[in-house]
């Protein structure tokens, strides 16, 4: 009769211990990330898909290019690399403008559909190959179709991605929007000027929240216009650029907040007037 009572002994132990973690858990507010893979069989396979299609017209596209040219195209990891990569590409830009730019916003969508590092780079790359007009119009045409890709990615198996990456975050930014609800362009716009967000977790938190589409589509298209301007300019003059870290200074970040500042001033005027 030893072994039921302390099997019995165990089980209240193991729920003692069960009901003092959810207690910690609630007093902390904090939730610990699991060491296990988020995504279940089936929404690997659907991004492995969606990977795979969008790599195969990326090597399709690359297919098109002077077999000359294969040999120098390098994503940049450093301003160094930039410069390199400009030099070798400038000749092919100038001798098949419609095949370089179609490379070109492909990769780019690309890198921001499936979260990969180095977009800033091609930002200055477009400002050193073809100015501050037409370049901010492709890096704001590219940032923008690629954080649409990226919200539909999300929206299909992003849930669990995010809630085991960015708990806290995610928390953070459900509470905003619940209470933000009737100027939901204004914050989204804030949240795309300013840098209080990383753009990542945005695309990627925004379906998660029920941020609708067009709301999403309209703040990052008029949202990054300001960061992707200075970041073009800069490419102007990469020869000068040291890093990428001087791109925003304490001046450009506070300019950036003073333009976003403005986008949440109909919000704080509403408030105003309510609570008058």
């Amino acid at each position: 009769m030893a072994a039921p009572r302390n099997v019995s002994r165990d089980e209240e132990s193991a729920a003692a211990n069960s009901s003092k973690e959810d207690d910690d858990y609630s007093r902390t507010g904090k939730r610990f990330k699991s060491d296990k893979f988020p995504l279940s069989r089936w929404e690997f396979a659907a991004f492995s898909g969606v990977f795979v299609i969008f790599s195969a017209g990326l090597f399709c596209i690359y297919l098109t290019m002077p077999v000359a040219e294969y040999g120098k195209l390098k994503l940049p990891r450093t301003v160094s690399d930039l410069r390199l990569l400009k030099n070798n590409l400038t000749m092919y830009a100038n001798n098949y403008p419609a095949q370089f730019i179609l490379g070109y916003c492909s990769t780019y969508i690309f890198m921001q559909t499936f979260m990969i590092p180095g977009t800033i780079f091609m930002s200055l790359l477009a400002g050193a190959l073809f100015g501050v007009v037409r370049g901010l119009f492709l890096v704001v045409f590219n940032a923008t179709a690629g954080a649409s890709s990226c919200f539909f990615l999300s929206k299909l198996i992003g849930r669990p991605l995010v809630s085991w990456l960015w708990p806290e975050k995610l928390k953070f930014f459900q509470a905003e929007i619940a209470k933000r609800r009737d100027k939901l362009l204004n914050y989204m716009l804030f949240l795309r000027i300013t840098p209080t967000l990383p753009n990542l977790f945005i695309n990627l938190a925004s379906p998660i929240v029920d941020i609708p589409f067009h709301v999403f589509f309209l703040a990052t298209f008029i949202g990054l216009i300001p960061a992707s301007y200075i970041t073009v300019r800069a490419g102007l003059a990469l020869g000068d650029l040291r890093s990428v870290k001087d791109l925003y200074d304490f001046k450009t970040l506070a300019v950036l907040f003073l333009i976003g500042s403005v986008s949440i001033v109909p919000t704080l005027l509403k408030r105003k007037r309510i609570y008058e």
